[in-house]
């Protein structure tokens, strides 16, 4: 399968949203995605961007994989990024399309010196856990993700 792997464009930010909906579909939270197509033209390509974006496209421009990530600072370890999400549309998967943008990405952590990548995996997401780990990744199992959504936010005594 022929594919190019390059920086997103506020152009892409629709079929970036499509492949976010559809990683929400197989994590079987079809309707938990608040964001819109505007959220990521206007967080992502703004004068101070919150995010960094790499797709994947087929020979017919369609946007098949991307790889989403942020700056994070580590007390422990300096500058370091957080690999948000990782997508290959179902129909791509297997041939190569992950190993690929998560190559683009450890690259981009290389070229700027960072300490870490870091990223999360469901439990239940066996060939993920497995890839990953193929790749020499530690999947730290005693880690539990703590969130305060945004009611808890708002309801958070102050």
């Amino acid at each position: 399968m022929e594919y190019q792997i390059r920086e997103a464009r506020i152009a892409d930010m629709e079929g970036v949203w499509k492949l976010i909906h559809e990683l929400a579909v197989f994590e079987k939270e079809p309707h938990a995605v608040e964001l819109s197509v505007a959220d990521l033209e206007r967080d992502g390509f703004g004068a101070q961007p919150l995010f960094h974006c790499y797709v994947a496209e087929n020979q017919s421009q369609e946007i098949i994989g991307i790889a989403i990530f942020y700056p994070r600072y580590s007390t422990w370890k300096g500058a370091v990024i957080h690999l948000e999400d990782l997508v290959v549309s179902q129909a791509y998967r297997g041939q190569g399309l992950g190993n690929a943008l998560l190559k683009k990405v450890v690259s981009y952590a290389r070229e700027k010196q960072l300490k870490r990548v870091s990223w999360e995996v469901l439990d239940w997401n066996k060939p993920a856990i497995d890839f990953y780990e193929a790749k020499g990744a530690h999947v730290m199992r005693d880690w539990n993700v703590v969130q305060l959504d945004e009611k808890g936010i708002t309801s958070f005594e102050i």
